[in-house]
């Protein structure tokens, strides 16, 4: 009972990190100002879809994990807890526009800036277990479920590790003196981290889509083992693509 009362309130909680975002982009519509740098609209809105849409799936996708009820609740109340934290802290800063990453021109803004990147340690050591367990112990579902779900870990693992990539480069550069340049140092790994974030729910929810059809479970796996291809292949050429441009 607790295990499906915290999924429910997780699922609650994504849909609300979906809303902010929507109403963030609203907002921007009608305020305008740069869709691009440290200082937008943008970031509200893109941390709430994502983290919305990335709760939501993790909420959902371990429920196939072999997780024990009681474990599974409790990471999962901490993950949502988490992503409250991380998109309520760039959209305060986006509305007292400053940057919310890499901040620490003033206390305050350090203090933020350094909880996002102990939020961001967080959401790694919570997203590495889950995949961890994916890969310990044969995942349930319907045919090509296991396999969408372990690949789906695996991309997102190589999302995480671009993640903490770009944090710990702008910290370098800021603790050096560089502000300015932190700032921007990011970009070149920003389409391989955005990339590899969601295959976590794409290639699941299309597993779970195969099972509606008439498909046999051959015919099912296979096509779910090309998405995979299709979607490594991706990943990959977002890394040619961080490297060319690095």
């Amino acid at each position: 009972m607790q295990n499906s009362r915290t999924a429910r309130t997780a699922l609650t909680i994504g849909l609300l990190l979906i809303l902010s975002g929507l109403v963030h982009l609203v907002v921007f519509a009608v305020d305008g100002g740069p869709w691009d740098g440290p200082v937008s609209w943008r970031k509200p809105v893109t941390f709430g879809l994502s983290f919305g849409v990335t709760l939501i799936a993790i909420t959902w996708i371990t429920s196939y994990l072999g997780v024990r009820p009681r474990l599974r609740a409790a990471l999962l109340a901490v993950f949502a807890a988490d992503c409250v934290v991380e998109v309520g802290g760039i959209t305060l800063q986006a509305w007292r526009e400053v940057p919310s990453h890499l901040n620490m021109e003033t206390p305050f803004d350090t203090a933020v800036s350094m909880t996002l990147a102990v939020g961001g340690g967080v959401l790694v050591v919570l997203l590495t277990a889950f995949a961890l367990a994916s890969f310990l112990r044969r995942p349930t579902g319907p045919a090509g479920m296991a396999l969408a779900v372990r690949s789906g870990f695996a991309v997102l693992l190589v999302g995480l590790a671009s993640g903490a990539a770009m944090i710990a480069r702008g910290v370098v550069l800021t603790r050096t003196g560089h502000q300015e340049a932190a700032y921007h140092s990011t970009a070149w790994l920003k389409p391989l981290h955005g990339v590899s974030l969601h295959a976590v729910l794409v290639l699941p929810v299309l597993a779970w889509l195969l099972s509606l059809t008439p498909w046999g479970e051959t015919v099912r796996r296979r096509v779910v083992a090309g998405a995979v291809c299709c979607y490594a292949a991706a990943v990959a050429g977002a890394g040619v693509w961080a490297a060319l441009t690095y």
